[in-house]
Formats: C-alpha cells, sequence, structure tokens
C-alpha cells in the first residue's frame, strides 16, 4: 500500500531531480507484412504500425498528464527489417524504399523515433542482410526518424569480423551522406554485441522475433535522483561502502516503480501485453541529469579519473539490484549509459582532460552499454573505427554483456572542435583517437571463435 509519504517523495523525485520516464515503446512484429512485392510489404508495415501505435502518442500523454509524471519520448521498435525485406529486397534502393515507409509511419503516429532498421548478423551475413547494412548511409541520410542497429557478435557465435569491417565503411558512408548535418546520421546508427531482444532505448532497440506479436516496454531513467540521494547520505560524513551501496540500490528501487506504474497502465490502455522495465541511468544534457555527476557524488574528482571504473562497476550493479526487487520483469539494459554527448559532467570530463576514449572503453566493461554518442575527427579511417568496434565487441562476447559502439567521425571537425546535435543527442568536444593503425588485423576475413565459456549446452 502506498502511503502520503512515498506519494510526496515521488513527487520531489520529479519536481526537483529529472526523474521521468525516458520512453514508452511499442514493439510490433512486422513478420506477417513481408511479401514478395515491395510495394505490397511497405504497404502492410505502413497499415500495421498505423494501426497498432494510432493511440500510443496519446496514451502516453494522457497517463502523463493523469499521473504528474514526465513521459518524455514515445518510441516504436520492430522487427529486423532484414527479415521483413528478404524477399522483395533486391538492391539497397529497395530497403531504402522501407525506410522512407517506416518514417511515414513513424511521422503519422507521431511518436520520435522508430527502431529495427536492423540486422542480425553475429555469425554471418545472408544477402538480405548485406543489401539492408549497404543501404543505412541512404536511408538515414533520407530519413527523420529511423534508427539502425548492426548485431555483429555474441557470446554463443564470436564476433563477424566481415560484418564489423564492412561497418566502420559504412560508418564513414552515413557521415559523408549527412555532412551537412554535423554527420547526424551516424547518431542514428549503433553497432551492438549481444544485442537483447527488447531494447526500449534508441538507437538499438528492435523487436526481438521471440516476442510476441506486440509489446510494451517502458524505459526509465533518474540519475538526477541517485546523485541527490547520494548528496544527502554524506551530509553528517562520508558513508560506508555498504551505506552507499544501500543508497543507491533503495533508490533505483523507487524509480522502477514509478516505471511499473506506467507499464501497466499503458498496457492496460492500449490493449497491448506489457513487457519490460528498463531501468537505465540514460542522463540527459541538463544540468544535475548526469550520470557523471553521479561518479563524483561517489568520490571522484572527475569521470574518468583512478576509481571511475570501480565507481561505475558498483553503481550498476546496485541499480540492477534496486531493479529487480522492484519489478519481476527488468530487462532490456537496465544499468548506467555514459553517452558523452548526452551527459554534461562527461563533456566537462573530456573537456578537463580526465577522461579519453580508452578510459570510456575500460568503463564500458562494467556498464549497460559501450561507446556511446562519441564524436571523432572526421578523417579516422574505416579502419580505425573497424577496430574500435571490434575490440567493444570482444569486451561484450567475452564478459556476456551487452556492448555498443556509437560513434560519429563528424566530416570537416578535428580534435579540439565541438559539434551539436541538438535537443536529447546535445553536444560533443571531438575527441581524439589513436592514430597507429589495425588494418591488416581487421582485413582478416571470418570471424574470431566464440569463447571457451560459451559452451554451456
Amino acid at each position: 500500500m502506498i502511503n502520503i509519504s512515498e506519494v510526496l517523495e515521488t513527487n520531489k523525485m520529479i519536481e526537483q531531480e529529472n526523474l521521468d520516464v525516458r520512453t514508452i515503446t511499442m514493439g510490433i512484429s512486422l513478420l506477417d507484412c513481408a511479401d514478395k512485392q515491395l510495394d505490397t510489404t511497405c504497404e502492410k508495415i505502413y497499415n500495421k504500425i498505423t494501426t497498432l501505435a494510432r493511440n500510443l502518442v496519446k496514451t502516453g500523454e494522457e497517463i502523463s498528464r493523469e499521473f504528474a509524471i514526465p513521459i518524455v519520448n514515445k518510441r516504436i521498435s520492430i522487427t529486423p527489417i532484414s527479415l521483413v525485406g528478404s524477399a522483395c529486397c533486391k538492391i539497397p534502393a529497395d530497403y531504402v524504399e522501407i525506410a522512407k515507409t517506416l518514417d511515414r509511419a513513424a511521422k503519422e503516429v507521431g511518436v520520435n523515433f522508430l527502431g529495427g532498421y536492423s540486422a542480425i548478423v553475429s555469425k554471418g551475413m545472408t544477402k538480405s542482410d548485406e543489401l539492408l547494412i549497404r543501404s543505412i548511409p541512404q536511408a538515414m541520410a533520407e530519413t527523420e526518424r529511423i534508427c539502425s542497429s548492426i548485431n555483429v557478435g555474441s557470446t554463443k557465435t564470436g564476433i563477424n569480423m566481415d560484418a564489423v569491417r564492412l561497418m566502420g565503411e559504412i560508418i564513414k558512408q552515413t557521415a559523408e551522406y549527412t555532412k551537412e548535418q554535423d554527420s547526424l546520421g551516424c547518431a542514428k546508427l549503433v553497432v551492438l554485441c549481444n544485442a537483447p531482444d527488447d531494447n526500449p532505448f534508441m538507437a538499438g532497440a528492435f523487436h526481438g522475433v521471440s516476442e510476441a506479436d506486440a509489446i510494451i516496454n517502458v524505459g526509465v531513467s533518474g540519475p538526477g535522483v541517485v546523485k541527490y540521494a547520494l548528496e544527502q547520505m554524506d551530509k553528517d560524513g562520508l558513508a560506508n561502502f555498504e551505506t552507499l551501496s544501500e543508497t543507491i540500490k533503495k533508490t533505483a528501487f523507487k524509480i522502477t516503480r514509478v516505471g511499473q506504474l506506467v507499464a501497466q497502465e499503458a498496457s492496460k490502455r492500449l490493449g497491448i501485453p506489457f513487457g519490460i522495465i528498463d531501468l537505465s541511468l540514460a542522463p540527459t544534457p541538463a544540468i544535475g541529469d548526469s550520470v557523471a555527476d553521479i561518479l563524483q557524488c561517489m568520490g571522484v574528482e572527475r569521470a574518468g579519473a583512478p576509481g571511475t571504473t570501480a565507481c561505475l562497476a558498483m553503481l550498476n550493479d546496485q541499480v540492477k539490484k534496486g531493479g529487480v526487487m522492484a519489478s519481476s520483469y527488468v530487462g532490456g539494459l537496465s544499468g548506467a549509459f555514459i553517452p558523452v554527448s548526452e551527459d554534461q559532467g562527461m563533456i566537462d570530463s573530456v573537456i578537463a582532460g580526465a577522461l579519453t576514449i580508452e578510459k570510456l572503453e575500460a568503463m564500458t566493461c562494467v556498464c549497460s552499454v559501450g561507446l556511446d554518442m562519441i564524436a571523432i575527427p572526421g578523417d579516422t579511417t574505416a579502419a580505425t573505427i573497424s577496430g574500435i568496434i571490434a575490440d567493444e565487441s570482444a569486451i561484450g562476447m567475452v564478459n556476456q554483456k551487452t556492448t555498443a559502439v556509437r560513434i560519429i567521425p563528424v566530416i570537416g571537425k578535428k580534435v579540439g572542435d565541438t559539434v551539436e546535435f541538438g535537443g536529447l543527442l546535445g553536444y560533443a568536444p571531438i575527441m581524439p583517437v589513436n592514430t597507429f593503425g589495425c588494418e591488416r588485423f581487421v582485413n582478416r576475413a571470418g570471424r574470431i571463435p566464440a569463447p571457451i565459456h560459451s559452451f554451456k549446452n
């Protein structure tokens, strides 16, 4: 039973500490839309999305008003499109037509992003997968709301280095295609290892083939709430690690309960089953809504200082423990995100010289995702980008966790410049990358074998 003190506490978290429901994401299976004719496939896709999601935005706004809980985004995730278009797409331009159809459907129902322009190629690429991948630069340039993700590895299968090499080239092409927008297309493109089927967060969201025909997943975020709790904890002196852990865990529990309420209401009103709550501390450019600030509250001078990885490991673990206590269906990514451009504290740490790509890579060993929203010089080679993807995928593969790379080689920019993406995507300083080459490594054909601990059957 919720008492009045809990209601007041939740109101305070919303009004003063940046608590929000970051997204209600409707997952939609498009497997039944596949047809041998491209026009028919596009028509079926448009009709199914606009029918199932026609009330998604309206419902989210109603719940937000009635419960006084900010719901920032309403989004859609779909079946990886390389599966849906395999029978009708013969050239990359065919997939671009599907992307345009998806964009029209997203605009019609009013969602800000639609994820699932995707392919799962962790063990190999079909012809359809490759066509979709090669269509990405044009698709990202000619749509506004479509997000693309490619899963290139997993703990069970190893890393598809042919796909990794190709994605380095695709990211460079996407940057060129959208160079008039500071290479914005790359901000909607992510390369993953161990991608989950039920992630509600963009750009990596897609609707897994093991999911129901439609599902509601909710992503909750509250870095400001955790930061405030840690500040209060230390008011009377430096707390010990047990108190620090308990404070994070209890705060995560409270945040997750808010998400559970919203998810259940959305599911009931839309008549679509509830899937999971993704409790992720996803920052925004707003002051006080920063994962980096939490790490500083835990005791490091700046994100990136010695001790940062240990702080992040502890934060991520306690967030998961608190979330699991609060809901039986915690899923997706659930932990702490460390995107550079979307976190003012991370940006400040980069500018101060405390945070480098190498340190961020170390931090990704223990956080929820990976190298996220990192702007790099536009003349960075495709091979170097592929090497970064391979490194990050190896971390995910060996540690049985999701890792990702959303990296943006901004055409015409160099180290010392900044780039403005706007909105939740924020702005970012251009970060230096290691200039030593890895061409001979990434140009080897085939895949990196799965680690020995993958054999658990």
